[in-house]
């Protein structure tokens, strides 16, 4: 199984062709398109959607992934292996949030052309020209070492997001990520949450619930999502438009647990 995660959105044919690479090479596998949507060259929202999807994958899976702001430049392309399958893409640290769960067991910088779809690529189209066909082959069972000169994987880009601060009975984190209904998901995991906790953002007092439905209809309200951080969500609403924030915004959380 290959996934597929790209800012390309859906109106250009750029995900099309990189199908159309994959299924020349290895038409037996199958493609699964986690999202096009990424916002152009936004790679800490790449980087926590992907966080956030590979561990339902099967052993073996091929995760490429191309928000590639760099395409071109001389920053490397690599493939990485891990105990859930393997990941392609830029190094540009998009692939460091499944590295903080999981560790990386080998990489390899892409340089070998064999496994390029030619040796002369386009300078602004790697995810076709090189990922889509070095997942194909991975996916065919190529070893990962035929692909590329062999890099240390603690080399590999890190792309950090701020750590939260615990203090006596605070804690203080951020948004890593705002999804298409506007739901603002901290960094925050829900083992620092309790029935007790008041979250603060922008000033504002926001009281923890269990679901979206306990706030009242456009009422600000603070969960654990489906991801295992804390959330904060309108009932019926958008939280991004309500308070006018963006990834990296500050969030409080006070709480008797700490």
């Amino acid at each position: 199984m290959i996934t597929l995660l790209t800012d390309f959105g859906l109106q250009d044919v750029y995900v099309g062709v990189m199908k159309g690479v994959i299924a020349a090479v290895a038409p037996q596998v199958s493609i699964v398109d986690l999202t096009h949507q990424i916002p152009p060259q936004d790679l800490l929202s790449a980087r926590f959607a992907l966080l956030s999807a590979y561990s339902y994958f099967p052993a073996g899976t091929v995760h490429v992934a191309v928000v590639d702001p760099g395409v071109g430049s001389q920053r490397r392309g690599v493939a990485i292996g891990f105990a859930g399958g393997f990941l392609v893409g830029a190094d540009n640290g998009l692939f460091s949030g499944v590295l903080s769960r999981t560790k990386a067991i080998s990489a390899v910088e892409l340089n070998n052309p064999d496994y390029w779809r030619t040796k002369s690529p386009s300078t602004t189209f790697h995810g076709r020209d090189i990922f889509a066909f070095v997942g194909a082959h991975l996916a065919n069972g190529v070893d990962l070492k035929e692909l590329g000169t062999a890099i240390s994987v603690d080399s590999l880009v890190q792309l950090s997001i701020p750590e939260i601060i615990v203090q006596q009975d605070r804690i203080v984190g951020c948004i890593q990520y705002i999804d298409v209904f506007g739901n603002l998901i901290t960094n925050i995991p829900s083992d620092y949450l309790s029935s007790n906790s008041q979250i603060f953002i922008k000033q504002q007092l926001i009281t923890l619930g269990k679901t979206y439905s306990d706030g009242k209809d456009g009422e600000l309200i603070g969960l654990i999502g489906s991801h295992s951080y804390l959330e904060i969500a309108v009932n019926c609403g958008n939280a991004q438009k309500k308070l006018g924030v963006r990834v990296g915004e500050e969030v409080f959380v006070n709480s008797s647990k700490l």
